[in-house]
Protein backbone atom coordinates (compact mmCIF):
# COMPACT_ATOMS: atom_id res chain seq x y z
CA UNK A 1 0.00 0.00 0.00
CA UNK A 2 1.33 3.42 -0.67
CA UNK A 3 -0.49 7.47 -0.52
CA UNK A 4 -0.01 8.57 -4.08
CA UNK A 5 -0.86 12.67 -4.44
CA UNK A 6 -3.43 14.12 -6.32
CA UNK A 7 -2.33 17.52 -7.39
CA UNK A 8 -5.16 20.22 -6.92
CA UNK A 9 -7.07 17.86 -4.69
CA UNK A 10 -5.18 19.62 -1.06
CA UNK A 11 -7.36 21.17 1.76
CA UNK A 12 -6.92 22.96 4.83
CA UNK A 13 -9.26 22.30 7.55
CA UNK A 14 -9.26 24.08 10.56
CA UNK A 15 -8.30 22.47 13.86
CA UNK A 16 -6.85 22.32 17.02
CA UNK A 17 -6.32 18.41 17.41
CA UNK A 18 -5.95 15.77 14.68
CA UNK A 19 -6.04 11.95 15.24
CA UNK A 20 -4.73 9.55 12.93
CA UNK A 21 -6.20 6.22 12.81
CA UNK A 22 -4.21 4.27 10.36
CA UNK A 23 -5.23 1.00 11.38
CA UNK A 24 -2.73 -1.63 12.19
CA UNK A 25 -1.19 -4.00 8.85
CA UNK A 26 0.75 -6.42 11.48
CA UNK A 27 4.38 -6.20 13.21
CA UNK A 28 6.98 -4.11 10.96
CA UNK A 29 9.17 -6.89 10.34
CA UNK A 30 12.04 -5.61 8.70
CA UNK A 31 14.85 -4.01 11.01
CA UNK A 32 14.65 -5.17 14.93
CA UNK A 33 12.62 -8.19 14.25
CA UNK A 34 13.90 -9.89 11.23
CA UNK A 35 17.23 -8.86 12.27
CA UNK A 36 16.81 -10.17 16.12
CA UNK A 37 15.17 -13.33 13.58
CA UNK A 38 11.84 -13.59 16.64
CA UNK A 39 9.63 -16.47 14.97
CA UNK A 40 6.22 -15.38 13.82
CA UNK A 41 2.74 -17.59 14.26
CA UNK A 42 0.37 -17.94 11.33
CA UNK A 43 -1.26 -14.56 11.34
CA UNK A 44 2.26 -13.03 11.07
CA UNK A 45 2.40 -11.98 14.22
CA UNK A 46 5.66 -12.30 16.37
CA UNK A 47 4.99 -15.71 18.50
CA UNK A 48 5.30 -15.87 21.90
CA UNK A 49 5.03 -18.55 24.66
CA UNK A 50 3.03 -18.57 27.92
CA UNK A 51 5.81 -16.43 29.53
CA UNK A 52 5.43 -13.67 26.57
CA UNK A 53 9.33 -14.82 25.87
CA UNK A 54 10.02 -15.00 21.77
CA UNK A 55 12.02 -17.54 20.01
CA UNK A 56 14.94 -15.17 20.70
CA UNK A 57 16.15 -15.48 24.54
CA UNK A 58 15.99 -12.28 26.66
CA UNK A 59 13.06 -11.31 23.92
CA UNK A 60 9.76 -10.65 25.41
CA UNK A 61 6.85 -9.10 23.50
CA UNK A 62 2.91 -8.56 23.84
CA UNK A 63 0.06 -6.65 22.76
CA UNK A 64 -0.60 -6.32 19.05
CA UNK A 65 2.52 -7.53 18.45
CA UNK A 66 1.36 -10.81 19.66
CA UNK A 67 -2.56 -10.73 19.30
CA UNK A 68 -2.96 -8.83 16.42
CA UNK A 69 -5.17 -5.52 15.95
CA UNK A 70 -7.22 -5.56 19.43
CA UNK A 71 -8.64 -3.36 21.87
CA UNK A 72 -5.90 -1.23 23.96
CA UNK A 73 -7.23 -3.11 27.32
CA UNK A 74 -5.96 -5.98 25.80
CA UNK A 75 -2.56 -4.42 25.08
CA UNK A 76 -2.44 -3.09 28.89
CA UNK A 77 -3.00 -6.10 30.37
CA UNK A 78 -0.85 -7.84 27.88
CA UNK A 79 1.75 -5.74 29.05
CA UNK A 80 1.26 -6.18 32.72
CA UNK A 81 1.37 -9.53 32.18
CA UNK A 82 4.99 -9.17 30.16
CA UNK A 83 6.34 -7.05 32.59
CA UNK A 84 5.23 -9.71 35.43
CA UNK A 85 7.68 -12.18 33.40
CA UNK A 86 10.07 -10.36 33.12
CA UNK A 87 10.72 -8.87 36.58
CA UNK A 88 10.51 -12.71 37.25
CA UNK A 89 12.79 -13.28 34.46
CA UNK A 90 15.43 -10.28 36.01
CA UNK A 91 14.31 -11.23 39.67
CA UNK A 92 13.87 -14.82 39.89
CA UNK A 93 10.15 -13.90 41.22
CA UNK A 94 7.42 -11.45 40.98
CA UNK A 95 5.75 -9.42 43.24
CA UNK A 96 3.82 -7.58 40.20
CA UNK A 97 0.20 -8.59 39.24
CA UNK A 98 -0.50 -11.23 36.38
CA UNK A 99 -3.48 -10.42 35.04
CA UNK A 100 -3.62 -13.25 32.04
CA UNK A 101 -3.04 -16.86 31.91
CA UNK A 102 -2.12 -18.07 28.97
CA UNK A 103 -4.69 -18.90 26.65
CA UNK A 104 -7.42 -16.86 28.13
CA UNK A 105 -8.36 -14.83 25.74
CA UNK A 106 -12.57 -14.51 26.65
CA UNK A 107 -11.73 -13.71 29.95
CA UNK A 108 -8.30 -11.60 30.91
CA UNK A 109 -9.21 -10.94 34.72
CA UNK A 110 -10.64 -14.37 35.52
CA UNK A 111 -8.26 -16.15 38.36
CA UNK A 112 -7.11 -20.04 37.28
Amino acid sequence: MQFVEIPGTEKIYPADLVLLAMGFLGPERKGLLDDLGVEYDRMGNVKAGEDKRTSVAKVFTAGDMTRGQSLIVWAIAEGRHAAYSIDEFLMGYSDLPRPLEFGNHARPFASA
